[in-house]
């Protein structure tokens, strides 16, 4: 397996943005790998945008995007109330909250989420980062879900067992209202965090997938 660094000397990583339909997707889908990033460099300036929430979604979503950016110096968290299931629907407004966000951040790095995935709003979001983001680095990220779309992705993060724990217990501690939800467990992401260790035979046993389209040396 090749094993590579995001930013080095030359041209080192600065900026990332995470971008997320929902208030835990962005925990779900690359929680580990912000934390694993942090790790190496409290440096790094995030901008942190949800898409869909309610009140008490909002206030779940902020204290865990808080809880996984304690370590960086800088962060600005964005939470938007966009009907969640009816994303396509709505489109104009949110592309324009894309073309607000291409003027006023800069990122070296995005996450977003996978352009297969079956949810409605997860695929309008990923179209739309695509859009919006054309000379970038842009990793998407997987959910589990009922829909049954997790595939092969083709860039894996090591995740060392304390980071894994880390990211499920901010996940289960903040997200109180999703814990009625079937999948939403200790388990569900253990799992999905072993599996794709095995699929990529890192050292650390655990690892997080994303899709990469696009990468240039």
């Amino acid at each position: 397996m090749l094993r590579f660094s995001l930013g080095d000397n030359q041209q080192p990583l600065r900026r990332v943005l995470c971008l997320g339909a929902h208030c835990d997707d962005i925990e779900i889908g690359c929680g580990g790998t912000l934390l694993r990033l942090l790790d190496q460099n409290p440096r790094l300036e995030f901008y942190w945008m949800v898409f869909s929430s309610t009140p008490q979604r909002k206030r779940e979503a902020r204290k865990s995007a808080q809880l996984f950016l304690e370590k960086t110096v800088a962060s600005r968290i964005v939470i938007k109330s966009f009907r969640d299931g009816y994303f396509p629907f709505q489109g104009a407004r949110i592309k324009d909250s894309f073309e607000l966000l291409k003027k006023s951040f800069f990122p070296d790095l995005i996450f977003t989420h996978c352009r297969n995935d079956l949810h409605q709003d997860h695929r309008l979001i990923c179209d739309l980062t695509w859009n919006s983001f054309r000379n970038h680095l842009i990793l998407e990220y997987e959910i589990p879900k009922y829909d049954g779309d997790f595939g092969a992705p083709n860039l894996f993060v090591g995740l060392r067992n304390s980071l894994c724990k880390q990211k499920i217990d901010y996940i289960l501690r903040c997200f109180q209202s999703q814990r009625g939800k079937q999948w939403f467990t200790e388990d569900t992401f253990r799992a999905t965090l072993r599996l794709r260790g095995i699929e990529s035979n890192v050292p650390e046993r655990n690892a997080e997938g994303f899709y990469c389209r696009k990468l240039a040396f």
